[in-house]
C-alpha cells in the first residue's frame, strides 16, 4: 500500500495574500501546505480521502492517472470544495463510487445539485455513484474500510482505517471505544493544527498524547497550520517514531 499525502494544511489561520509571517516567507517546500487530503493506493486501485478546494493542483503534481473511489471525513469546504475537479476522471473511468455519512453526502446534494441530478443533466457533468456509510465496515476494492468516530468540536465526523493505515483528521475528542478499533497499526496520520489549544482541532500536545496512547509504529502529523511553525523545528522535537507530513511525502506500508 502506498499513501501519498497531497494536502497538509489548513484553512483554519490561514494568512491573507502577501502576509510577511515567517513560515509563510519560508523557502522549504515543505512549509507550503495545501488543503489536507491523502491518496491511498495498492495493485491498481486508488483512494482518495477528501476532496478539497485545491484537489486540481494538487493531482496536476503526482502521477496518478485513476481515482476508483472517494472517502469524505465530513462536509466541511476545506475537505469537499473541489469535487467538480473529478471530471476528468469520469471522462476517462465512467462514475465514481463515492463514500459518505448520509449527512454529508446530503450537503453535496445540495451544493453540487447539478452533479446529482436524474432529469436533464447538463451534457459533461460528471457522474457519481453515492454510497451512504455508517460506522459499520464496508469493501472499497479489495480493502475493508473501518470507519473510526471522531468529534469534530461537536460534529461528528470519520476517520478511516484500511489494514494497519489509519487517517484522523479534524479530531478533536476521540473515545475509548474507537481507539480500540486503533490497535496494531503500523501507521496512523493524525491532524495536529498549532501549538496553542483550539475549540475544534488537536493541538500538538494533544495529537502527541494521542499518538502515544494509540502506539502505532509509525505517526504522522497533518492538518498543520503556520502557527505550528517551520517543518525543520518540528519535525526535530518529535519523538522518534513521529513525524511531520508535508505535501507530496509518500510512505509505503
Amino acid at each position: 500500500m502506498k499513501i501519498t499525502f497531497l494536502g497538509t494544511g489548513t484553512s483554519q489561520g490561514i494568512p491573507i495574500i502577501g502576509s510577511t509571517h515567517p513560515v509563510c516567507l519560508s523557502e522549504d517546500s515543505r512549509d507550503k501546505r495545501l488543503r489536507v487530503s491523502v491518496l491511498v493506493q495498492w495493485d491498481d486501485f486508488s483512494v482518495l480521502i477528501d476532496c478539497g478546494p485545491d484537489f486540481r493542483q494538487q493531482l496536476l503534481r503526482t502521477d496518478c492517472t485513476r481515482i476508483d473511489a472517494v472517502l469524505f471525513t465530513h462536509e466541511h469546504s476545506d475537505h469537499t470544495a473541489g469535487l467538480d475537479d473529478l471530471r476528468p476522471f469520469f471522462y476517462r473511468q465512467g462514475a465514481l463510487d463515492v463514500y459518505a455519512h448520509e449527512r454529508v453526502l446530503k450537503s453535496l446534494y445540495k451544493r453540487f445539485d447539478y452533479i446529482f441530478v436524474t432529469e436533464n443533466k447538463y451534457p459533461g457533468v460528471l457522474t457519481l455513484n453515492a454510497h451512504p456509510i455508517t460506522e459499520t465496515p464496508f469493501s472499497v476494492g479489495t480493502k475493508k474500510v473501518e470507519p473510526i468516530n471522531v468529534l469534530h468540536n461537536s460534529l461528528p465526523i470519520f476517520g478511516f482505517r484500511m489494514d494497519a493505515f489509519a487517517y484522523i483528521t479534524d479530531a478533536k475528542t476521540i473515545s475509548t471505544l474507537e481507539v480500540e478499533k486503533l490497535q496494531n497499526l503500523d501507521v496512523l496520520v493524525i491532524n495536529a493544527l498549532r501549538i496553542e489549544p483550539h475549540v475544534s482541532h488537536f493541538n500538538l500536545e494533544e495529537a502527541l498524547d494521542f499518538i502515544k496512547l494509540v502506539n502505532p509504529k509509525r505517526a504522522f502529523l497533518t492538518h498543520v497550520s503556520h502557527h505550528l511553525g517551520f517543518h525543520k523545528d518540528i519535525e526535530n522535537s518529535l519523538p522518534e517514531n513521529v513525524h511531520l507530513a508535508y505535501d507530496q511525502l509518500q510512505i509505503s506500508l
